[in-house]
Order: C-alpha cells, then sequence, then structure tokens
C-alpha cells in the first residue's frame, strides 16, 4: 500500500482529498504546515506528497527546492491556486514533478497519482540503463557516459535524454517535450525546451541533438 503524505492548510480540500485517498485504498497523512511538510517528507516514509505551494510557517516552492536539494526524489505533485505560466514553470523546473492548478476535479488528481507512483517504481537493473549510439543513460544515478566519460546531468536533463533515447530516430517537437517531459500543454511563448536542449548539448555534444528545423529535435 502506497503512502502519501498530503501538505494543505486548507481543511475542506485536505479532507476532501484524504478521504478519496482512502477509498482508493492508500495510506495518508496530513500536515498543514510548510515546516512539517518538509521534515515529515524528508523522513523516507512516503511514497509521495501532494503539495500546496502556499503553507505557512515555510512555502511550498521552499519545501519542493530544499528536498530536491537534498536529494529526495519522492514525486511531487503541487497543487496551487497560482495558475500563470511563469509559476507553473518556476513549480516545474524546481522539481515538481506534476503541477495541477486548484479546482482540481479529484479523479484527475488519483490518475495523476497513480502515473507517478508507476512511474517511480523500481524496475530491473537493465531497464534503468539506456543505450543509443554512443551514449550510455543511468537512470539511477543521473549520469550519461559519454567518450568514456561521465557526466552529471540536472534532473531535467535526465529526463529530457530519457526521452529522446526512448524515442530513437524521432523528430520530437517541442510541443511533444514540454508533454513529455514537463507535463504542460503547448506554450508558444516558452522557451524552456530550447533551454533544456542547449545546456544538454553541452553535457553530450551538440552532434548528438539534431534540430530539425520547423520540426524539432532528433537524438543522433
Amino acid at each position: 500500500m502506497s503512502k502519501i503524505l498530503i501538505a494543505e492548510d486548507d481543511p475542506g480540500i485536505a479532507d476532501f482529498i484524504v478521504r478519496g485517498l482512502k477509498r482508493e485504498g492508500f495510506e495518508c497523512e496530513l500536515t498543514d504546515s510548510g515546516a512539517q511538510a518538509f521534515a515529515r517528507a524528508h523522513s523516507g516514509d512516503f511514497d509521495l506528497m501532494v503539495l500546496d505551494l502556499g503553507l505557512p510557517h515555510m512555502d511550498g516552492a521552499d519545501v519542493l527546492e530544499q528536498l530536491r536539494l537534498l536529494q529526495v526524489s519522492m514525486p511531487i505533485i503541487v497543487l496551487s491556486a497560482r495558475t500563470n505560466i511563469a509559476d507553473r514553470l518556476r513549480t516545474l523546473e524546481g522539481g515538481a514533478d506534476d503541477y495541477m492548478p486548484k479546482p482540481f476535479q479529484f479523479a484527475e488528481l488519483l490518475a495523476r497519482i497513480k502515473l507517478r507512483l508507476s512511474a517511480h517504481a523500481p524496475t530491473p537493473t537493465d531497464a534503468r540503463v539506456l543505450r543509443h549510439g554512443a551514449l550510455e543513460l543511468d537512470l539511477r544515478t543521473q549520469k550519461v557516459l559519454v567518450d568514456d566519460s561521465w557526466r552529471d546531468l540536472s534532473r531535467r536533463e535526465v529526463d529530457l535524454l530519457e526521452t529522446f533515447m526512448r524515442h530513437p530516430g524521432q523528430i520530437l517537437s517541442r510541443a511533444q517535450l514540454l508533454r513529455l517531459v514537463w507535463d504542460m500543454d503547448w506554450d508558444p511563448g516558452s522557451n524552456v525546451v530550447d533551454v533544456y536542449i542547449r545546456a544538454l548539448r553541452k553535457k553530450i555534444g551538440a552532434q548528438h541533438v539534431e534540430t530539425i528545423r520547423g520540426s524539432g529535435y532528433r537524438l543522433l
């Protein structure tokens, strides 16, 4: 049974989530304090956290940032009334696995929780090492082997490279990459994909990621 930490200071929303998850067979623990959410999330007792950004004592964005700095890899789904694209991008780039604006439907939250738990579930060792051409990506250590040298990648760089390696030879558009890596709908004003492509090229070599003008990118 998966154990979920819910950090939400609105009693009505918190009760709504807890009752729904318990009906689905999940074990839940609730906190309405950012500081306590950070302490409990860092304990290693939970499989996933649902995190509100507007928490007292410690803002949810700070909770997220500090947990990722401490390399806590537990999936975190953010709930927030902050719905503008800048806040969404900042939260996702800060390490959130998903972002749901309020108000929300419980069925959608449940689906996203199940998806993140499934993606985070242990897999056989050989499935955690991906190979494509001269590249070898170790998902456990967040390192890529290039020219006989292991290089560290950020969390999002790993997600981006993994997406390319699971779609060998396929041209992936910016919209597809936003959806697959950041779980976001297409926003023509966002340059987050281009920023991370440049960062990835610096790590693995520009020759490995081809730009297909007007279409997107492809891993060579």
